[in-house]
Parts: C-alpha cells; sequence; structure tokens
C-alpha cells in the first residue's frame, strides 16, 4: 500500500516544463466556455433592461394618440389619423389609439374600417366597454344589427361602473340602422343605359 501512495517525484526540472503547458491547456478549455457565458448573459441582461411591462404604453405614443384625438375633435380627420398611426407605430399595444383611429374611420363613414379598429382593440383587452360599444355602433351604422346585439350582451357583462355608454349603444341598436344603408333584401335599380343615335 506504501509503493501505491508513494508516486516518483517530479525533478524541479521535468515541474518547470509542464506547468506552463497545464496553464496553457487549462486556459484553452475554459476560454470557449467563459465566452460563450459572457456573451449569454450580455444578451440576457440587455433583453431585461430595454422591455416593458405589457400594461406600460410608450409615453411618447401616449402623445401622439392625444394629438390625434385633439385632431379628431377639431374635424382635421386627416391630421388625426397620421397622429395616431404613429403612435400605432411607436406601441402597438397602445389600445385608445386603435379606439380613436376607429371613431375617425366612423366620422369618415368608413364604418367596416373602424370595425376593424375596434377588433384590435378588442384583441387587446377583449372586456374594454369603450370598444365593445364603438363597435357596436358602428355595427348598427353599417346594418350588422344582430352582431351590434352581440356585443351589447358582452359590453353589458363587461361593465362594472359608468354604464351609460351601453344605454347609448342599446339606443342605437333600438333606433336601427340609419335610412341610407341598404340591407341585402332591398332591391337596387339597374342602372339605366344611356340612350345612344344608330347612325
Amino acid at each position: 500500500m506504501k509503493e501505491a501512495m508513494d508516486k516518483p517525484r517530479q525533478n524541479d526540472d521535468s515541474w518547470k516544463e509542464s506547468t506552463p503547458e497545464t496553464w496553457l491547456e487549462l486556459c484553452m478549455r475554459f476560454t470557449p466556455a467563459s465566452i460563450a457565458l459572457a456573451a449569454v448573459l450580455t444578451t440576457v441582461s440587455s433583453v431585461g433592461m430595454t422591455q416593458r411591462p405589457d400594461t406600460q404604453i410608450s409615453p411618447l405614443s401616449v402623445e401622439w394618440q392625444q394629438a390625434g384625438a385633439v385632431a379628431r375633435k377639431a374635424g382635421n380627420l386627416s391630421a388625426a389619423n397620421d397622429a395616431l398611426e404613429t403612435a400605432l407605430v411607436i406601441d402597438p399595444r397602445n389600445r385608445s389609439a386603435y379606439i380613436e383611429l376607429a371613431e375617425v374611420a366612423r366620422a369618415q363613414g368608413l364604418q367596416g374600417k373602424a370595425i376593424r379598429f375596434y377588433r384590435e382593440a378588442l384583441l387587446l383587452d377583449p372586456s374594454d366597454v369603450n370598444a365593445l360599444v364603438g363597435q357596436g355602433e358602428a355595427m348598427v351604422e353599417k346594418g350588422a344589427v344582430a352582431k351590434a346585439k352581440e356585443n351589447l350582451v358582452q359590453a353589458r357583462n363587461a361593465c362594472k361602473s359608468d354604464c351609460a355608454a351601453v344605454g347609448k349603444l342599446a339606443a342605437a341598436i333600438e333606433k336601427g340602422p340609419p335610412a341610407t344603408v341598404l340591407s341585402a333584401k332591398d332591391g337596387v335599380a339597374a342602372p339605366k343605359a344611356p340612350v345612344t343615335e344608330t347612325p
């Protein structure tokens, strides 16, 4: 047993020669791993610093959205559209910008486009009463009263307080679509061909 424990001693010359080689091997083994680990840590930490919580909307996007709302209320629909689209480019999670864009589309008489913008807002928050009511009103304006009634039920279920908007949608459904909206049952008169002279 004593013989197994006794290792032949290295002379000082062989120890000096093997030491640099051992350190070089050690560095060569761990350098790629340490570089990879440093790269991973750098990437992970930088991603964590740049992301915002889902509920936090970019302040610049909110400013553009408010500018768009002011322009819409002033009647400048083109400027409102541009400002609201800019707000959504900055932060596509800005639900209020989608709702304002839908209001601009309704003011332009583009109810189908307004319904799509309300749908985008509802994808971000399915219980947004303002989006449900606005979409329902746009559906009534387009003549889709049955779909608007579905929105009314959803809005009533989602409304916790201050449900005046839900009453407004109920009144719009009761009133029905505007007279200028044609339903699928209404016949469309064929265009009259202009009278042409025969030579």
